[in-house]
């Protein structure tokens, strides 16, 4: 293999972690979860005999507990997992410089470079990360070995827990082309649907889907994730703390209560549009896109997305295509606990403004007016505090709190 690389992901991490604490439940169904009293009352994560009993991460307390009336639910200690996530990026490093985070439980680590400083043996090296979290930390790994990021985190994803799995040039097309295409990194629920109508449904098929076809049905990313399929994955382990513009730039809010009609829905939106296109500009870019989630009180999910004229990091502008989004995908009549807007198919400004000679005139002076007003907003805020100004559609008595992204994951253009 011209390179080697691992995807190293912590088994149950949450759970794993709070049972440190807690040897004597090793045996017994445990979830970790938020606030039974509260409308975050949802599983976060569980050990393996909860998983045998059906329980997921996500579903509400008493859905768990339907399925499984003897689980121990434990308290969340974020601090903790921050603090482990650290050490065990630090032993990862002892291997390799080249270690890239992938959320606080996973890793990439290349060892192409340094493999034969540890005998050479690509699978015994991973052994031997797998033995020294358990006998170190207490913890345990399954570790993919390939020669991309996007077939290593398969064959982590592949065998659980605590597993080394192996996929070669030689071996992929056995291991990896028989899974569901909803395993390959960065096909979410939506990709999903849209290929199965086409009839692709696992990774092999979309393999040997036309390329060209899929750019059509996809566009760039179709291509992409046809490139995936077939190995051709060549993004480098970047390492942390270097930076790497990020794929999309998101925002979801739980609401204290739900929203009820299009006034209140349409507040929420442009209360996260504005904090999303301020995320755009801290990081120099535009958004070429935007995508947009609804989640109603049981916990379904809709999202929908469209692509923009030109690319943009206003506030408004964000706002109101998002709020186009909604109309089109919500009835207005119906209750909404969460949303999510998410820019999607960014660009870096510079490469944004060659795009402007197209727009000339006093509607682009307006448009430049505009985002010097969203600067001058931004500097206040940083300056004073997030809360020190908003937009006055901004609805009272919504608090700040996050909530994690729909299911899938980070959202990635699909």
């Amino acid at each position: 293999m011209d390179r080697v690389i691992f995807h190293c992901d912590l088994n149950s991490f949450y759970a794993s972690v709070e049972l440190l604490s807690h040897p004597e439940l090793r045996h017994l169904p445990v979830a970790v979860c938020g606030d039974p009293e509260s409308r975050h009352g949802i599983i976060l994560a569980k050990n393996e005999p909860a998983k045998r009993f059906g329980v997921k991460t996500a579903e509400t307390i008493w859905q768990a507990r339907k399925k499984c009336p003897d689980l121990v639910l434990l308290p969340a200690h974020h601090d903790k997992y921050r603090e482990y996530s650290r050490r065990v990026n630090e032993l990862y490093q002892e291997y390799t410089d080249l270690v890239e985070p992938f959320g606080i439980d996973e890793s990439w680590l290349d060892v192409t470079g340094t493999l034969h400083l540890f005998g050479g043996d690509a699978v015994a090296l991973a052994d031997r990360l797998r033995e020294r979290m358990r006998g170190e930390l207490g913890l345990t790994i399954s570790v993919g070995v390939s020669f991309n990021k996007v077939f290593a985190k398969l064959g982590s994803d592949y065998k659980k827990p605590d597993a080394t799995t192996c996929i070669t040039p030689e071996n992929f097309k056995e291991i990896v082309w028989p899974l569901p295409v909803t395993d390959l990194l960065f096909v979410g629920r939506a990709a999903g649907r849209t290929l199965e109508k086409f009839g692709v449904r696992t990774i092999g098929e979309l393999a040997r889907f036309d390329r060209e076809a899929l750019y059509q049905l996809l566009g760039r990313p179709g291509a992409q994730l046809h490139d995936y399929a077939n190995g051709l994955d060549r993004a480098p382990v970047a390492p942390a703390g270097e930076y790497t513009p990020p794929k999309s730039v998101g925002n979801g809010l739980t609401f204290p209560k739900n929203l009820q009609g299009r006034e209140e829905i349409a507040s929420g939106i442009t209360m996260l549009s504005d904090q999303v296109a301020a995320r755009l500009r801290r990081h120099g870019m535009k958004c070429g896109g935007v995508a947009l989630t609804v989640r109603d009180p049981d916990f379904r999910d809709v999202s929908r997305q469209k692509q923009l004229d030109r690319p943009t990091n206003l506030s408004r502008e964000l706002a109101r295509e998002a709020m186009d989004l909604a109309d089109q995908l919500w009835n207005m009549s119906l209750p909404v606990r969460a949303l999510t807007v998410t820019a999607i198919y960014l660009v870096a400004e510079d490469e944004a403004v060659a795009q402007q000679d197209l727009f000339a005139g006093a509607e682009e002076e307006k448009r430049q007016r505009l985002e010097q007003l969203d600067r001058t907003m931004d500097a206040i805020r940083d300056k004073y505090g997030k809360g020190a100004i908003g937009r006055a559609s901004t609805p009272k008595g919504m608090d700040r709190e996050r909530h994690a992204p729909p299911p899938g994951g980070a959202y990635h253009p699909k």
